[in-house]
């Protein structure tokens, strides 16, 4: 009896350990295999930083090898682990419908996530929203470098330079090799189809002529510092290969559109010039001003040329997602005849007035911030420019989900005719509320290659 239980317990034993064995084999090639796809996931990680700055500086050195062996660790398996934790998080992320990135403003949000923003550059086309949303620029076009900031002669412009870049017939799509500052002789007179773009340096515009568009289509700016502009004309200027011609004086406007359509104007920072800063008139239309940086400066932005002419009645602008900040005093814009929808813009400064007009415009106002000055006579919003009550209170202009602060109000008017507004509707508003996300950031950005900007 003895003997058969110590047979018992030996064979039991001997099955249990033949169990444990089998586990951890199992346990062990199960492991092994989740390290092999965490490598792999690990190399599919460095692999895609290939063309990153980082892997090209390291390549240049031929030093690669040595890098990764001073950066090797000793369990990969919690590096492969931690990649296939941000994985997984990304996948989450993705499946509740945003990005870490994301800021909740469509035109960022359509470009800004991707990394290699700078290898796609002309996705930025596709993100356009509003009334400009067609404007293609020089997406079909070719590159175009600029590597000289000169302005030696207005109409026999050096290759290289922005306005040989920008006069030129074919689409272009047109980038800076460095930083640069460029004083203009004379207005740079764009041709259709091209977009300046200038992410990744810090390019301004600056202390002498500064850019016109007109009678053309299709153009879009990006990324410019544009600040003080100066008057200048009585002079010969190129606008295309094949035309130059005498130019009259020029106001000194940062960005002057006059009889031109599907123009955007998006992320940029304009100050101080000596006449607005964005003036667009003479039958001008399909407009979007976004993503705008705008201090110090007097009259901001105009739209339309005169109460008496009446081709600018078809005029459609939006302006979205711009801050406009310190040192302004009115016309953030000034309009007439057309029609305006001015969609979810952070107002933290103006002396006499935001938003004007004359001429029977309409005006729909959604989803701003509009902080009042500390001025207790500057408090309104609106102003109806030398125009008697009893004609401008026919005018559609609304207020809707706008955020009032400090004291300001806007002064409605119209009877809120539904034909009216839904041609001054030109995409849909978001809370008052999203104002700092949405506008976080206005103006210039800092792009830096192989990063999102």
């Amino acid at each position: 009896m003895a003997i058969s239980l110590r047979c018992f317990s030996l064979c039991s034993f001997t099955i249990f350990l033949l169990i444990l064995i089998v586990s951890v084999k199992a346990s062990t090639t199960q492991k092994n295999d989740e390290v092999v796809q965490s490598r792999k996931l690990v190399a599919q990680e460095l692999q895609s930083l290939k063309n990153s700055s980082m892997v090209e500086s390291l390549d240049d050195n031929n030093d690669e090898d040595t890098w990764n062996n001073e950066h090797a660790v000793e369990n990969p398996e919690e590096i492969a682990s931690m990649v296939d934790m941000n994985i997984r998080n990304h996948t989450e992320r993705r499946k509740l419908g945003y990005f870490s990135c994301g800021t909740g403003n469509p035109i960022d949000d359509c470009w800004r996530c991707d990394r290699r923003w700078h290898l796609r550059r002309k996705h930025l086309a596709n993100c356009a929203i509003g009334f400009g949303r067609n404007a293609v620029g020089g997406r079909d076009g070719k590159y175009y470098v600029v590597n000289n900031p000169r302005d030696d002669d207005p109409v026999n412009p050096r290759p290289g330079t922005l306005r040989h870049a920008v006069i030129q017939d074919r689409p272009l799509w047109i980038v800076f090799k460095r930083d640069m500052v460029i004083t203009l002789k004379q207005e740079l007179l764009m041709n259709s189809f091209k977009t300046i773009d200038a992410r990744g340096v810090n390019v301004h515009i600056a202390y002498g002529a500064c850019i016109t568009i007109q009678f053309v289509t299709n153009v879009i700016i990006h990324g410019l510092h544009i600040h003080d502009c100066k008057p200048t004309g009585n002079a010969m200027v190129r606008s295309s290969p094949s035309h130059y011609g005498w130019r009259t004086m020029a106001d000194g406007d940062a960005i002057s559109i006059f009889g031109s359509s599907h123009i955007w104007i998006d992320h940029n920072s304009l100050s101080n010039c000596a006449d607005g800063l964005v003036d667009a008139i003479m039958g001008s239309t399909a407009l979007t001003i976004s993503n705008n940086y705008f201090t110090h400066h007097n009259e901001v932005i105009l739209l339309g040329h005169s109460d008496s002419y009446t081709r600018d009645k078809q005029m459609q602008v939006t302006i979205a997602y711009n801050h406009f900040g310190e040192g302004l005093i009115q016309r953030m814009p000034r309009c007439r005849h057309g029609y305006f929808h001015v969609v979810n813009n952070d107002y933290t400064h103006w002396e006499m007035y935001a938003i004007g007009g004359s001429a029977n415009p309409t005006i729909n106002s959604q989803g701003n911030r509009y902080l009042a000055p500390v001025n207790p006579f500057a408090k309104e919003v609106t102003k109806r420019v030398d125009t008697d009550t009893g004609s401008w209170k026919h005018w559609n202009w609304r207020s809707e989900g706008d955020l009032l602060l400090n004291g300001a109000y806007f002064t409605p008017s119209g009877a809120g005719a539904a034909s009216s507004y839904a041609r001054a509707s030109s995409l849909g508003a978001k809370s008052s509320s999203l104002i700092p996300s949405l506008t976080s950031g206005a103006g210039v950005l800092n792009c830096r290659t192989g990063v999102q900007c």
